[in-house]
């Protein structure tokens, strides 16, 4: 996972992941990541529960992980609210549950077992707080990687993901793709775009992928990623955003330390 700092000065973020790999049954998931970015008045959140879920191509059948999500507005105040404020607006919100078994915790809530700080030249640090991971901002990426193996195709993600404030940058994902690599931007270039970096060189504010969504402070947004042999395919909430045939396709991650979100980060 990769948080970058955006151009405005404040700017929060949540996000809830859940997720899990699979050749055929190996199934994972993510607990809550918080992520804080803070640099002057610059300030980026999130709280991630992921799942990756496996699925074989041959009798591949749609996933009914896309329960619409339960919304909880988050109080309006003239007063800027402390961190804690944040965290805990962000932690209370209640979410349906994603559909599937057999999910395994990737995040145990207490330790970076299982992950490591993504080792950027002024990044930021990663900490552990009321069972959230703690991202401080660097200059500009904060991140880790996940360090067990990963599948390369037949997999889901799907998260739930929140902007608390600001209009930039609050989530990117780093995922495999066969030998090759891949980012799903989720609110990039000035808030709104969402795509694929990068397709044929070109990253996703500049391939057929791109598309703008209007994303609202203080709402939970439901994710998916599916990679299968063909396709890349991503949702938001009920709305498919990526639908991108692979096949005579050249894929790889935008040039710099983005690269070390690689292999899943």
């Amino acid at each position: 996972m990769l948080v970058e700092a955006g151009k405005d000065e404040s700017l929060h973020c949540c996000c809830r992941w859940m997720g899990g790999f699979s050749g055929r049954a190996f199934q994972k998931s993510f607990a809550r990541i918080f992520a804080e970015m803070n640099s002057k008045l610059f300030i980026v959140m999130a709280v991630v529960k992921l799942f990756v879920a496996g699925c074989a191509t041959q009798r591949y059948q749609p996933s009914a992980v896309f329960a619409n999500s339960v919304v909880t507005p988050v109080p309006k105040s003239n007063i800027s609210p402390t961190e804690t404020e944040l965290i805990q607006r962000a932690f209370v919100q209640i979410l349906k549950p994603f559909d599937g078994e057999q999910w395994r915790e990737l995040f145990d809530g207490v330790s970076l077992a299982g992950w490591r700080e993504t080792d950027f030249k002024q990044g930021g640090s990663v900490a552990v707080t009321n069972g959230l991971l703690v991202f401080h901002r660097g200059q500009p990426f904060v991140g880790i990687n996940h360090t067990s193996e990963v599948p390369s195709l037949n997999y889901e993600v799907a998260f739930d993901a929140m902007r608390l404030d600001g209009s930039d940058f609050f989530c990117a994902l780093t995922f495999p793709v066969r030998e090759s690599f891949c980012s799903l931007i989720v609110g990039g270039w000035g808030g709104g775009l969402v795509g694929l970096s990068n397709v044929d060189g070109a990253d996703a504010s500049e391939n057929e992928t791109m598309t703008y969504v209007s994303f609202e402070s203080g709402r939970w947004y439901r994710i998916r990623l599916r990679v299968t042999e063909q396709k890349i395919e991503a949702w938001i909430e009920q709305k498919k955003v990526v639908d991108l045939v692979t096949t005579g396709r050249k894929l790889s991650v935008r040039f710099g330390e983005i690269l070390m979100s690689q292999p899943f980060g």
